[in-house]
């Protein structure tokens, strides 16, 4: 479907014959075409006057998994295959055509598929006229007395009328009755034998309340809308509709007899009205006349022949009938010069042509584009109803897509409240239509719901009524000679009365005689006109006794009626006074709800407000119990690092103290096991260096004691092992260590070696050693692994704390201990001597390397020094 083309929205126009407070329904009718067969499958059935159900075929059940579906519509009325084109005509078009002689427009269109009837209904066949017949017949008949004379009125190409004075309009039928072949049809020539079965209508139909006192002017106009092209059918030109002379490029043949028919552009004239320019509109005075019109354009219509219908119609065709009235003068005589004061009002026949499927019609070459193109007509028509109901029905305001079609484009003042709307749905009961009754009945839901604004009635000229008979001569019988006049006119005519001779005889008696005549004639005449008088009393006095038996019963049924409209007043009045306590009711359960509402919106403002403010205490607790945590950790860290910093200081103290006493012990010893006469002699530290001696493990933090028996061993204290034997060990050696020859060897497993701590090592490992060398006081090499554990910092960096120092030392089997004092120790008597040695048993050194320092690590001791002896 083409997109509608963007136009700048205007202010909504207030047009003369709408009114926006009133809205009536597009009254849809169903006529259900008659079988062309008895035993033909059907799949349309009439359930009552206003609804149709649809049954699925057999075949399509079939073809669709056996899904079996029976559908129902309704309609305004259900027309069934028995009833007649005067049914129709009472119910559907009879109301547009009073319409229309009261000055309102209206528009009647058939819809369906192709082969469901449509034209039929429309048109009509010979001793049974359409539609179309029966609304001239209705027309003329209503306003055949009261005709303006030809060219009164006179058409013009802004949709509008002229009106001239009769000596005008005199002058022009002088002057079109003597061109040799006038254009415009006469009332006097003889009905065409074709066409004139079909309108003989045997039925009498006319309007009511038809106004007297205007004169009336039928013009017609038949145009078929063709490929989307707009086509004037009763322009006068050489044109072969049926066979249409076209080559195979769709284009006219060179022909210098054939000129191609030109198509019309619509406009809108200044009511805003859209209609068909250069139009030709033909005045007509009589139902045969307008009907030659009418079948003067069908010949040109185009049809063609598919496989579906032998005359299938290949455009939309568009009947108008305008019908033009204007009051007459102040004296009844003449018509009113105002061109104010003409009413035009507009009737449109619309014969749509029938949708088609080009796989079932067979459709090819310019069959297939006219197909196209009448589908999406009719699919843009859809579309606009769709747009039309959804937008009443929900308040929007979508564009309403006319412009899409020219037949939608004609027709959208309709659809804006410029008159009624009927449709009628014509529909074939035949199981091969199934599919597109379907559609076509989806379609006639849609446009059941949309809404045409009621048009307002015409506005009154405010001149005198009942001025047309006003100056006529009175009478029983209008232009009629009298009575009186009719009656001496029967009566003998009186002889000559002239005596020229006195002895004439004969004049005398001959008067004598005619006046006898008369006379007996007279009272002839008198005893007649006594008995038609005594009749014509008895007549009324039966007439008067029948009025005032009429009387009486009317009298009755009015003093029924009227108890009965004081009964419904008195309802009335109830329901009244029953609807105010309701609307009362209603207005406090309003009140209430919105005191209940603002409230509701007040609560839930406060709970809002009371959930952030929860949620941002539990946003701050989180950020405090964060820090708190933070706080607490970094304190107790802090905290133990103080208690093992106290507890070593407070270790070392206690083992200098108990190293202190074995100094005392050992002194006494000394003195004790010491010869006074011999000196001890100080051993070698050559001879101690050459001696091999075992590696010892680290010593305890207390020095051993000695045992009163002399030959029993020391007491040592067992070592304990390392709980992290299975974790990575970073084993710092120093490039200053001097390399020893002992049997033990410190050996750590999955350890990295470094000669200089780094970064990259402590952040893979878990333990750190430390091989430390120094000189002991014996002048041997003591060797001492400084264990540690390695933490992360806040900082990002690492931290060492050590927590264990284990020594290997090296010595002389036959070496003497090295004192501090310089008093020398006397020797052992069995030439044995003690194991004594000042390690500290404690040290307490930490390694901190901060991030993204290039110094490398930094060593800081922190120890207490050695205490002289005493």
């Amino acid at each position: 479907m083409k997109s509608a083309r963007a136009k700048t929205p205007r202010k909504p126009i207030v047009k003369k014959g709408s009114q926006t407070n009133l809205k009536d329904p597009v009254g849809v009718y169903c006529r259900v075409r008659p079988l062309g067969f008895p035993d033909q499958e059907c799949c349309i059935e009439v359930i009552n006057n206003t609804t149709v159900q649809l049954h699925t075929p057999e075949g399509y059940r079939l073809n669709r998994n056996g899904d079996y579906k029976e559908t129902q519509y309704s309609f305004k009325q259900v027309f069934g295959t028995h009833t007649t084109q005067k049914e129709l005509f009472d119910v559907v078009a009879n109301p547009l055509v009073d319409d229309l002689i009261h000055g309102k427009n209206g528009l009647l269109f058939t819809y369906g598929v192709t082969g469901s009837g449509k034209t039929h209904t429309m048109t009509g066949s010979p001793r049974e006229g359409g539609l179309l017949p029966r609304c001239l017949d209705m027309i003329f008949n209503s306003i055949g007395s009261f005709q303006a004379k030809r060219y009164v009125f006179k058409s013009n190409d802004r949709n509008s009328m002229d009106i001239q004075c009769e000596v005008d309009a005199l002058l022009e039928r002088q002057k079109r009755e003597a061109m040799p072949n006038p254009k415009t049809p006469s009332s006097k020539r003889q009905v065409d034998p074709e066409f004139a079965d079909m309108i003989t209508v045997q039925e009498f139909c006319k309007a009511e309340e038809v106004d007297e006192d205007s004169v009336y002017g039928v013009f017609v106009s038949y145009i078929e809308i063709y490929n989307n092209y707009i086509y004037d059918l009763l322009e006068e030109v050489p044109f072969d509709p049926i066979k249409p002379k076209w080559n195979s490029c769709s284009t006219p043949m060179r022909n210098t007899d054939f000129v191609p028919p030109q198509s019309k552009l619509l406009r809108e004239d200044k009511n805003h009205n859209m209609y068909v320019a250069g139009c030709t509109e033909v005045e007509v005075k009589s139902t045969e006349e307008a009907f030659e019109v009418f079948w003067r354009g069908q010949k040109k219509r185009r049809i063609a022949n598919t496989h579906l219908n032998r005359e299938s119609s290949r455009s939309h065709s568009v009947f108008n009938i305008k019908l033009v009235q204007a009051p007459l003068d102040a004296d009844g005589d003449n018509v009113l010069q105002e061109k104010e004061q003409i009413t035009i009002s507009q009737l449109s026949l619309v014969d749509l042509a029938g949708s088609e499927r080009t796989n079932r019609t067979r459709a090819e070459g310019n069959r297939l584009r006219e197909a196209g193109n009448i589908n999406q007509s009719l699919m843009t028509l859809r579309t606009c109803m769709d747009v039309l109901r959804e937008n009443q029905m929900y308040g929007t305001n979508k564009m309403v897509p006319y412009r899409d079609s020219k037949l939608t484009h004609l027709f959208k003042n309709y659809f804006d409240g410029e008159g009624k709307v009927r449709m009628i749905v014509c529909v074939n009961p035949k199981a091969e239509d199934y599919e597109e009754n379907l559609q076509v009945m989806r379609f006639a839901e849609v446009t059941q719901e949309v809404e045409v604004a009621r048009p307002v009635d015409k506005a009154i000229c405010g001149l005198t009524p009942g001025r047309r008979y006003r100056n006529q001569p009175r009478g029983p019988i209008g232009n009629e000679p009298l009575v009186t006049d009719v009656v001496l006119q029967s009566f003998p005519p009186l002889p000559s009365c002239e005596i020229l001779d006195i002895n004439d005889e004969q004049t005398l008696p001959r008067l004598i005689e005619a006046l006898e005549k008369r006379h007996h004639l007279r009272q002839m005449m008198i005893d007649e006109f006594n008995k038609q008088s005594n009749a014509f009393k008895a007549l009324l006095q039966e007439f008067d006794n029948a009025v005032l038996s009429k009387e009486n019963h009317m009298q009755g049924k009015l003093n029924e009626k009227e108890k009965m409209i004081s009964g419904q007043k008195l309802e009335i009045e109830r329901l009244e006074k029953k609807n105010k306590t309701l609307e009362y009711k209603i207005e406090i359960l309003e009140k209430t709800t919105t005191i209940y509402e603002e409230d509701k919106r007040n609560l839930q403002q406060e709970l809002e407000t009371q959930n952030q403010k929860l949620q941002r205490q539990f946003s701050d607790k989180r950020r405090l119990e964060a820090r708190l945590q933070g706080m607490v950790t970094e304190t107790t860290m802090k905290w133990e690092k103080e208690c093992e910093r106290r507890v070593a200081a407070k270790q070392l103290e206690m083992q200098n103290k108990l190293w202190v006493k074995d100094e005392k012990l050992k002194q006494l010893k000394a003195i004790v096991t010491e010869p006074k006469t011999e000196k001890p002699e100080r051993p070698s530290r050559e001879r101690d260096r050459e001696k091999v001696t075992q590696r010892s493990v680290s010593p305890s933090p207390v020095p051993f004691l000695f045992q009163p028996d002399q030959n029993a061993p020391p007491i040592r204290l067992r070592h304990r092992r390392s709980r992290s034997a299975g974790d990575r060990w970073v084993d710092h050696k120093p490039a200053s260590n001097m390399q020893t020859e002992t049997v033990m060897q410190p050996h750590v497993p999955h350890a990295i070696t470094v000669s200089v701590a780094n970064e990259k090592a402590l952040a893979k490992c878990e333990k750190y050693m430390l091989t430390h060398q120094e000189l002991a006081s014996d002048g041997e090499i003591e060797t001492k692994l400084i264990k540690g554990d390695i933490y992360k910092t806040r900082g990002g960096g690492q931290s060492v704390q050590f927590t264990d120092i284990e020594t290997l030392k090296q010595e002389s089997p036959n070496g003497s201990r090295k004192r501090r004092s310089s008093t020398v120790a006397p020797a052992q008597p069995d030439g044995a001597e003690s194991e004594w040695t000042d390690v500290e048993t404690r040290c307490s050194v930490a390694v901190e390397m901060k991030a993204g320092s290039q110094l490398g690590p930094g060593y800081q001791h922190h120890a207490q020094p050695k205490r002289k002896k005493p």
